[in-house]
């Protein structure tokens, strides 16, 4: 399969991003790759992989991000409203 078939199936919201910053859709991401794509600091990528929040892959030499990682990591991120906890 084709990275834009396996985009448009598997990675909507990661390919949807790709796009808007015209970033290659990739398989595999680097920190620094996940931290282009989010508009944050490296350091933020590394706190987020701390925290549990964003799941890091360890494959030879560093820690990588497969695309469906970053993609379970913006489904997880949606920001709730400060009276949705109150319902």
């Amino acid at each position: 399969m084709d990275d834009q078939k396996f985009q448009v199936i598997n990675c909507p919201l990661l390919g949807s991003l790709s796009a808007q910053k015209e970033l290659a859709f990739k398989g595999i991401y680097s920190i620094r790759d996940a931290a282009a794509m989010f508009d944050v600091s490296v350091r933020a990528i590394q706190d987020r992989v701390s925290s549990g929040a964003l799941q890091a892959r360890s494959l030879p030499g560093h820690a990588r991000f497969l695309a469906e990682d970053l993609e379970d990591f913006l489904k997880n991120s949606v920001k709730k409203n400060r009276g949705d906890d109150d319902r």
